[in-house]
């Protein structure tokens, strides 16, 4: 099935791109490699979702911020390529949450960026990835991802 009319049956509308928060691009495509920028929970310039998990967050409004972060991403991936049709496999996600000092969930928290990606791209979706706690992120977001993609062309 067609990427994004996958995202249409699971009832999710891709934002517009976000735009780069500073002197960066939001992706860059080297052969057929496209690299994402790291994207966080903003929906409509709004944020979603922001602070600490396991403070002002728990592991599940995490898991949904990631996937907030996740469409975003498609959102970027999408105006590289003109269409999601176009991605062959996603190669790796780089996954961090906004977590109290020794929190140990991240994983648990980035599935929600995973589990949209393998709900969209089925087999393509799967990904190596890193789900890494830190102290803080842009605009105090709950997570933040990145995304490497290759190119069916």
């Amino acid at each position: 099935m067609d990427p994004e009319a996958k995202l249409a049956e699971l009832g999710l509308e891709l934002p517009p791109p976000p735009a780069a928060g500073g002197n960066y691009l939001p992706y860059v495509r080297t052969g057929n490699l496209v690299y994402c920028a790291g994207a966080i929970s903003v929906r409509n310039g709004e944020m979603t979702h922001t602070g600490q998990v396991g403070a002002e967050q728990t592991v599940e409004t995490g898991y949904e911020s990631a996937k907030v972060c996740a469409l975003n991403t498609l959102a970027v991936l999408k105006s590289a390529l003109g269409s999601l049709s176009k991605v062959k496999r996603l190669v790796y996600v780089g996954g961090y949450v906004n977590g109290v000092s020794g929190f140990a969930d991240s994983p648990a928290v980035v599935n929600g960026a995973s589990d949209l990606y393998i709900e969209v791209f089925g087999d393509a979706g799967r990904h190596a990835r890193a789900a890494v706690a830190v102290a803080g992120l842009p605009k105090d977001s709950t997570v933040e991802i990145q995304i490497v993609a290759e190119a069916a062309e």
